[in-house]
C-alpha cells in the first residue's frame, strides 16, 4: 500500500506531460486563420429589403378634384442605398402631382361641367432579383372639361448594390449600337400590330434615349413602354415591347447589371 502513491505520481506525470506535447504540437501544426474577402452577387442587405406602399389621398372643391396616389418604398434594410431608392420613388411621384395641380387643374372649366379633376398614380414591380429592383409608375388623369383622361408612364431601374439609378447606358457597352438595335425590333415588332404605325407614328420609335426612356428589366428581355399618342393614336392606347436579350447580346455589357439574367 505504501509503494502505490510514488507509483500513482509517476503515473499522472506521465500523462500530463503525454497531453501537454499534443496540445503543443496541434498548436504548432494548425494554420493561422486569415479573412479571405469573396466576390459575391448576393445582395447586399441583410435582412432582406421589403416593398411596401405608401397611400395618399387628397380632395378639393375649388375646383373640384382628387389626387390619389401610391408611392412604393422599401423598407427592412436601414441604410444609404433603401434612403436613395426611397428618395427616388417619392420624387417620381411628388413631381407629377405637381404637374398635375399646374396644369391640368388651372385648365380645368370653371364652373365644372363634369365631377371635376382627378389625378392617380400607381406602379408594377416588374422584376427583382437581388439587388435588382424595376418599377413602372403609371399615371391617369383627367383635367374637368377635356374630352377624354391621359395616360402615361414612367420608370425605375435601381441597383441596391452600386446604390444608384440605372440608365439604359448603364446596360450596354460603351458606344455600341443598342439604340438602333431596340429601335429595329420595335419597329418591325409594332408594324405588324393594328394599331395604325406608320410615317405619323414612326418617329416615336427612332432610336433615340428620350424615345426608349420608359424601359424596365425583365426575366426574358427589355420591356419598352411607348406613351399614348408616341407610336399610335390615343384610341389605340400606350405600346408595349418585350426585346429578347438574344437580340441585344452583342452589345450587352458583360459586368453590367444585366450580367446574372444574361449568363
Amino acid at each position: 500500500m505504501q509503494n502505490q502513491t510514488p507509483r500513482n505520481l509517476i503515473t499522472g506525470l506521465t500523462i500530463f506531460v503525454f497531453v501537454a506535447a499534443c496540445s503543443f504540437a496541434a498548436q504548432t501544426i494548425a494554420p493561422a486563420s486569415t479573412s479571405v474577402s469573396v466576390p459575391t452577387d448576393e445582395p447586399t442587405l441583410s435582412p432582406p429589403a421589403t416593398l411596401t406602399a405608401v397611400s395618399f389621398k387628397e380632395e378639393g372643391s375649388a375646383p373640384p378634384y382628387t389626387i390619389t396616389s401610391q408611392t412604393p418604398q422599401l423598407s427592412g434594410g436601414e441604410n444609404e442605398a433603401v434612403a436613395r431608392f426611397n428618395a427616388l420613388s417619392d420624387q417620381i411621384v411628388q413631381a407629377e402631382i405637381a404637374n398635375f395641380r399646374e396644369n391640368s387643374l388651372l385648365q380645368a372649366s370653371d364652373p365644372p361641367i363634369a365631377s371635376g379633376s382627378f389625378f392617380d398614380a400607381t406602379y408594377d414591380l416588374v422584376y427583382q432579383d437581388g439587388d435588382l429592383w424595376s418599377l413602372k409608375f403609371d399615371f391617369l388623369g383627367y383635367s374637368d372639361g377635356a374630352a377624354h383622361p391621359y395616360h402615361y408612364s414612367k420608370t425605375l431601374n435601381y441597383d441596391l448594390e452600386s446604390r444608384m439609378q440605372l440608365s439604359l447606358d448603364d446596360l450596354f457597352l460603351a458606344d455600341s449600337e443598342y439604340l438602333q438595335a431596340l429601335s429595329d425590333y420595335c419597329v418591325t415588332e409594332l408594324s405588324q400590330r393594328d394599331i395604325g404605325f406608320d410615317d405619323a407614328f414612326s418617329a416615336g420609335a427612332e432610336p433615340t434615349l428620350e424615345n426608349y426612356r420608359n424601359w424596365n428589366i425583365t426575366s426574358d428581355g427589355l420591356l419598352i413602354t411607348f406613351d399614348e399618342y408616341q407610336v399610335a393614336s390615343y384610341a389605340a392606347g400606350p405600346q408595349t415591347v418585350v426585346v429578347p436579350y438574344d437580340a441585344l447580346r452583342a452589345w450587352i455589357a458583360p459586368l453590367g447589371p444585366l450580367r446574372l439574367i444574361t449568363p
